[in-house]
């Protein structure tokens, strides 16, 4: 794998070619990993990811997913399909793949660059994963709702894409949490900037370094999860998020920039954080390393779930 792949400058991109399906929706495949879907009756788009070989953010889902929010800010708020002009109101995140939203950053990619002692690459992969959150967490810089849309397991930087967004739609078996602690370091790509906003600076570090896996209920008494589903119902609470809102939409749209205004996270901000991220992954010891590879047994699927590990 071509590790420079996501740290391209994006300059342009190609516009994608819609294919219609059956339902009345229209998709463009960026790859294997990555589909983009629009819904005109509820005036979303959505972005389906399938990562392989781990369901994790490796550096050509990282490619991907840039060339999607830069295709999503070029449109302005509205998408040409067939000639016609549609509103963008809602941009959703969500997985192709059955019980996985996200298991976070690539640890197996990270295994190599801490031995390797790969400062620049440690630095490139946090910023390709910036530059796909802070788009998502400023809305794109347009009239829409962002919502993070998690049916499973949602770990690490898979939990820091899902809270770059305005709301979070959960089923009742998806599990959240940042095992990072686990192995001794920290999610350091947006967890406690945007966890702060939601819930403080408090509950936000407590979440973070407890290590525990918390359900989708448990989130949502904590005000990080804004939505919780019957599992299998996801997309129908989204629908009725959608119709519920209704007429209130740009109001609601309107608060969202009022919060990144009085409450703010600046790329900047982002960018500090990932340094120090940096600095603390090359302090690993070989036994924080061998944890780590724990990790990425389970993301091969080969371990215990990350639900059985905990904190002493």
């Amino acid at each position: 794998m071509n590790f420079d792949v996501p740290f391209r400058v994006l300059t342009t991109v190609p516009a994608p070619i819609f294919v219609p399906l059956e339902d009345g929706r229209y998709e463009h495949r960026f790859s294997d990993q990555l589909r983009m879907i629009y819904d005109p009756q509820q005036k979303m788009i959505s972005s389906r990811w399938i990562s392989q070989p781990r369901p994790c953010f490796n550096p050509a889902l990282l490619a991907d997913l840039r060339a999607y929010t830069s295709f999503v800010a070029g449109t302005r708020g509205s998408l040409e399909i067939n000639g016609e002009r549609h509103p963008i109101e809602y941009v959703v995140e969500a997985s192709d793949m059955p019980g996985v939203f996200n298991l976070g950053g690539d640890l197996d990619l990270f295994k190599r660059l801490i031995a390797e002692a790969d400062r620049d690459g440690l630095l490139r992969y946090g910023r390709a994963c910036v530059d796909v959150l802070y788009p998502n967490y400023r809305g794109y810089d347009m009239p829409c709702t962002t919502v993070s849309l998690v049916q499973g397991e949602c770990l690490g930087g898979g939990f820091e894409a899902a809270l770059s967004s305005d709301v979070i739609v959960a089923e009742k078996g998806a599990r959240f949490g940042f095992p990072e602690t686990l192995f001794n370091l920290f999610p350091g790509m947006g967890a406690f900037s945007f966890l702060e906003v939601k819930v403080g600076a408090k509950t936000a570090e407590k979440l973070i370094m407890s290590g525990q896996i918390y359900s989708a209920e448990q989130m949502h008494d904590m005000g990080v999860v804004d939505v919780v589903a019957e599992d299998g119902e996801g997309d129908a609470a989204l629908a009725e998020l959608v119709r519920r809102r209704g007429r209130q939409f740009n109001s609601y749209t309107a608060m969202a920039a009022v919060r990144r205004t009085v409450k703010p996270v600046s790329f900047e901000q982002l960018m500090d954080v990932v340094e120090i991220w940096v600095d603390a992954a090359l302090r690993l010891t070989p036994r924080d390393l061998k944890l780590m590879q724990r990790l990425v047994g389970r993301q091969n699927g080969i371990q215990e779930p990350a639900a059985s590990a905990s904190v002493h």
